[in-house]
């Protein structure tokens, strides 16, 4: 049976092809996208969504929701410098106004997320591959019902190894930490996918020539388009290589043996500066596991084929 599945992310370049995968995968039954800030404005996600629904053109329909515009406390940040203004590289992907890859729900996505949890008890998944504001509104508007989520998959963090937005901190997490400090006190069933295992995936010259360039399909192209790729001087735009952060979030949901784990508890520092957004490992605390280790070219192997 597949897994029933809300994605709720901050559509950027790795948030694209998370969805690809997840749509692609008959492991994953995705009811639902929703959108919060981060990567790029709120407006721009939602758009991203759309358009990265429109390459994928799911049979079934999900429903798609924007989230928080904003962190529940602080200053908004975003990562245009590694997604560019749209969020997707400057990658162009037609869409057919004639045609709704998606439904539009009514409401705000931390209500839908919180409606599905009771909808499917104890069989829905969420996958987080953004800023956690969406899901910390979600457990303040029915903390009971939220409990009823099978598991919450996210990628955030940086444990055991350095930031990538500071020295310590990581991007999603920097962004809201307030939202994720609810999230990891919360008790809900959590898997952490940080940096310390996502920078062990990831796309290099060879794997864009010799994997990705030869299935020629609009998805391959979209993926070489959206991260820069020159196939005339082998190199991406400006890096040496793409980490799969998202997609690996959503490889952990089909094959959870990817992975190694470890049960600790986190906490977030929340205090203005030079810690803000780092997590650290404590003795107190709800345990949550925590990824470590990966199978990457068995993740890799996945990842490729489903881009197909």
């Amino acid at each position: 049976m597949s897994k029933k599945v809300v994605i709720d992310c901050d559509v950027g370049v790795d948030d694209a092809l998370a969805l690809i995968l997840a749509f692609h995968s008959p492991e994953l039954e995705v009811k639902a996208v929703t959108g919060v800030n981060g990567n790029v404005p709120l407006q721009q996600v939602f758009e991203n969504i759309q358009k990265v629904l429109s390459l994928i053109q799911p049979q079934d329909k999900p429903l798609i929701a924007k989230g928080a515009d904003r962190p529940l406390k602080g200053k908004t940040i975003y990562a245009h410098s590694v997604h560019g203004r749209d969020g997707l590289g400057g990658a162009n992907i037609e869409r057919n106004d004639g045609e709704r890859f998606w439904q539009i729900y009514s409401g705000l996505a931390d209500q839908l997320i919180q409606e599905m949890a009771r909808q499917y008890p104890d069989e829905l998944t969420l996958i987080a591959t953004g800023p956690l504001t969406n899901l910390a509104l979600a457990l303040q508007r029915d903390p009971e019902g939220m409990r009823k989520l099978n598991e919450v998959i996210l990628m955030g963090g940086a444990v055991r190894t350095k930031g990538n937005i500071t020295h310590l901190a990581e991007f999603n997490l920097y962004s809201d930490p307030i939202a994720a400090k609810l999230v990891f006190e919360s008790g809900l069933p959590i898997t952490v996918v940080p940096l310390d295992v996502t920078h062990q995936v990831s796309l290099t010259s060879p794997l864009i020539e010799e994997q990705v360039k030869p299935i020629q399909n609009r998805f391959s192209r979209f993926l070489i388009e959206a991260i820069g790729y020159d196939f005339t001087t082998h190199r991406f735009r400006e890096k040496e290589r793409i980490y799969l952060h998202d997609p690996l979030a959503v490889g952990v949901a089909i094959q959870p043996d990817l992975v190694r784990k470890e049960r600790t508890s986190l906490d977030v520092i929340v205090q203005e500066g030079e810690c803000y957004g780092q997590i650290r490992e404590v003795e107190e605390g709800p345990k949550i596991e925590v990824c470590f280790g990966v199978e990457a070219s068995r993740f890799l192997d996945l990842f490729f084929a489903r881009l197909k």
